[in-house]
Order: structure tokens, then sequence, then C-alpha cells
């Protein structure tokens, strides 16, 4: 029904309406007080998914933008999440301002159907977590006076006096579900329901990892198992030694392409590269089934250049290899500075192969430990092919062991030149048949090129030993 006639001025409006303008009037305020209630009561219609479910996690505190504090309880999260099919597609960090924990809120209400905000609940004024998801929701905040008499009782029974700012911690989202907090003050609060027409659920959680992990594992996980859909997440890594980043792409991107319903992530890093493979279904056999498929034709592509296809590092896979052959090791290290001897030593049960070695930094020490000739090491060098094999031989005969291992080189940032720049290491293997020997210039700073060493080293093992 249109209304054509003009509206009187607000001061004649009283006096101008007749029956029909005050009819059409009713009418019109009740469609916009409906309309506004609709928007505003955006939560609280009992969620009850029936698709997939993604997160988002959210931590609030300005010290997490610092250099000085790290966010872990959003690993732990993730972790259980999984468990329960659930894939987390964004983190996000955010500081204790309001407006911009609102606009988080808000900006992950749009895109997850979960939402974890953890943080931001304790007594203080810059504690605004509540107050930026109530306002996200256009919802009110509600003193809880059980919360309240609870605070009471836990301060009386330490003898204190409870702060008054410690009662905002009562304050509860409008339809929330508490969730109680036995160790800390600050409880937390579940809210489920539709939010522009699609079922969301909004957890707040106290931002100390002793508080959040029990609560959420107590409290938390039963409830989202009831209401996410039955989901399951397989997942594979599979490691690289000793090959760039781009080669290997190029020779896995062809296979990996080829089955976008298995997340593939590729993460490079010194001397080793990670290659993830990650796949959800309604069944854990067909997730599984997935990603063993594709890491089955990725192992056929790149053959010996994996060490590892259940996660393994690659110093637990030299020590299963020498406990295969039943061999034992001895080290001779340089520039390495005994980094490959921890290495090996860090894995449990080493010691019934590995026999120790020798730090041998200083060219008389590479005489006196490993038998290198003082005039091998004034001809060549103690950075020199020669000298490496001479470390190997010399170590291995020392200790009595199967193999012997060596690394020399120049890890920087001072000591290169233009013959033997920073950065080139030499590594030699010796056993009772062959001595072999690499040489390596491995990129970066000094930390880096120690670790590339080691890696190279221990590389040489597996190899010697498959």
């Amino acid at each position: 029904m249109g209304y054509s006639r003009p509206l009187a001025s607000p001061g004649s409006l009283k006096k101008s309406l007749n029956a029909e303008d005050t009819e059409l009037l009713i009418k019109f305020f009740v469609v916009y007080l409906c309309s506004s209630a609709s928007s505003a009561l955006k939560v609280f219609r009992p969620a009850a998914y029936t698709a997939k479910v993604d997160a988002e996690i959210i931590a609030v505190g300005s010290e997490l933008l610092t250099p000085f504090r790290k966010d872990t309880n959003s690993l732990f999260l993730t972790r259980k999440l999984n468990e329960l099919g659930v894939e987390v597609i964004f983190k996000t960090v955010v500081g204790d301002r309001l407006e911009h924990i609102k606009a988080a809120a808000n900006q992950a209400l749009s895109r997850a159907g979960l939402i974890i905000l953890m943080g931001g609940l304790g007594p203080t004024e810059d504690d605004l977590t509540r107050e930026g998801v109530a306002a996200a929701l256009d919802l009110q905040l509600k003193r809880d006076n059980e919360i309240l008499t609870e605070l009471h009782k836990r301060f009386a029974s330490r003898r204190i006096a409870m702060p008054e700012n410690n009662a905002r911690q009562a304050d509860i989202i409008e339809g929330a579900i508490v969730l109680p907090n036995p160790r800390g003050t600050a409880p937390g609060q579940w809210i489920s329901g539709s939010y522009d027409n699609q079922e969301k659920i909004i957890l707040l959680l106290p931002g100390p990892p002793h508080e959040l992990e029990p609560l959420f594992e107590q409290q938390c996980m039963d409830r989202l198992r009831q209401r996410v859909p039955q989901s399951f997440i397989a997942t594979r890594l599979l490691k690289v030694a000793m090959m760039p980043e781009s080669q290997l792409d190029a020779r896995i991107a062809p296979i990996y392409t080829r089955q976008p319903l298995v997340e593939t992530t590729i993460l490079a890093g010194a001397g080793a590269i990670e290659i993830h493979l990650r796949s959800r279904a309604d069944a854990l056999e067909t997730a599984q089934h997935r990603v063993d498929k594709l890491a089955g034709q990725i192992e056929d592509e790149l053959d010996d250049f994996i060490f590892s296809t259940q996660g393994e590092s690659l110093e637990q896979i030299v020590g299963y290899y020498l406990q295969m052959r039943g061999a034992t090791i001895a080290v001779a290290e340089s520039c390495t500075g005994g980094l490959v001897g921890e290495r090996i030593s860090s894995v449990g049960g080493s010691s019934r192969y590995f026999l120790g070695g020798a730090i041998v930094y200083s060219n008389e020490l590479k005489t006196k430990f490993a038998d290198v000739p003082a005039k091998l090491i004034n001809e060549h060098g103690a950075v020199s092919r020669e000298v490496a094999i001479s470390l190997a031989q010399g170590i291995r005969k020392r200790c009595g062991a199967a193999l012997g291992l060596a690394v020399t080189g120049i890890a920087g940032p001072s000591g290169g030149t233009a013959e033997k720049p920073v950065g080139l290491v030499y590594h030699a293997i010796a056993s009772d048949e062959s001595t072999e020997v690499v040489e390596r210039r491995f990129p970066g700073d000094r930390e880096r090129v120690r670790w590339w060493a080691s890696q190279q080293a221990l590389d040489m093992v597996r190899r010697k030993l498959m």
C-alpha cells in the first residue's frame, strides 16, 4: 500500500494525523521494530551444522604483538580441533583495543563457522574481549550474580578482599553458556546460534595455557563433538634431504596438482624440505587413502632424496640404518663444532652405535686427535678435500668404528678467501672399503652454514648405509 501525502512538520504532526495516517504509522513502526529486533538478535538459535566446519582462532592481547610473548595456545587448539575434523583456516592476533577486537570478531564471523577468542577476559581495563564480541553481535553484557558470588568466595578463601574490577569477570554476553574455570577467575563463554542465516559457534576462553587447556578439554570438546558433523583429517609428512626447493617442486607439482582433495604444503629449511599432505573426508579411511596414494606417487618420483615418510628426523633415520647394519660411527668435526655429534647423540639408544669423536678446531688437534699429518695441512690447508679424508680415516681408526665421519669448512662470517670462500665445507666418510668426500658451498650466516654442513654429513651416512 502506498502513501503519497506529505508528512507534516514535527510540531504539527499530532494535529494533522487522521485515522488512516495513524493506522499506516502504526504498521510502519511495527515492521521497523520487528526488523530491528531480527537484526540485533543474531544469535541464540542452537547451532546444528550440516556441512564441514572451518574455524578461526583469535588471540587477544597487545603483548602478543611484541617480540616478547608468543601465542602457543593456537597450536594446542588447532591440534584439538583437527581431532574433530575441523580445519583452522585463519589465525588472528589483535591488540587490546575495543574497536579492533570487534572488527576481528566481525571478520571471523564472515568466514568461519567456529570462532575461538582467547585472552582478554581478565579484570583490568584493557581486558575487552567480552565487550568486543558483544558489540560485534549487537548483544548486551549482563552481570551474573552466581559468578560474582563465586568470585567473592574465591577471594575470601584466600583472606583477600576482592578488588572491584574483578566484578567485570562476571559480565556474560546475553544468551551465553558459562564455562567455569576452576584454575582461574575468568570463566569461559559459549555462544551458538544463527548469524546472517549461518550457524556459528563463538567461544571465549581465558588466555593462560594452564587455564585454557583443561577448560577446553573438559567443557568444549564434547560439546563440539555433538555439534559439528563427523569428519576426519588424515596427514602425511615426507622429508627430503639436500635438494633445492625449486627443483623439488618442478618434479612433484605435476603430481600433487592432480589431487585437489589433498592439500599439499612445501616447507623449505636448511638442508631439508618438508612435504605436508592433508585431506579431510567423512571417513578416516577415505582421507588416509588419499594422502597415502599421493605420498606413494611422490616417493616414486623423488626416490632416495626422501629420507623420512613418517616424520622422523635425519638423525633418527641414520640411527635406524646404523643399527640395522650393526655398524658404529665416530666423528671428527671442525667448523660444525660438535653439532654432528650432538645430533647423533640426541636420539635415545644412540650409545649402541655412536662411539664418540673429537672437536678438532685447531690444526694441532687435527693432528693430535685424528692423526692428520701436519705436512698435509700445510700443503692443502685445513679446509681441503685431503684433510677431510684424513680426518675421517684417522678418527675411524682412533675410535675403532666401522665408519669415520669428518667435517671441515669455513662457517664465517670471516676467514674466507677468493679460493676458499665462506660457506665452503668438505665432508668425508671412511669405511673399510673406501673413503668418500663431498665438497659443498652453503649460503647464509654462520649458524645456517653449520646446520647445512651437519645435514650434509648425516645424509652421507644415510646414503652410505642404504
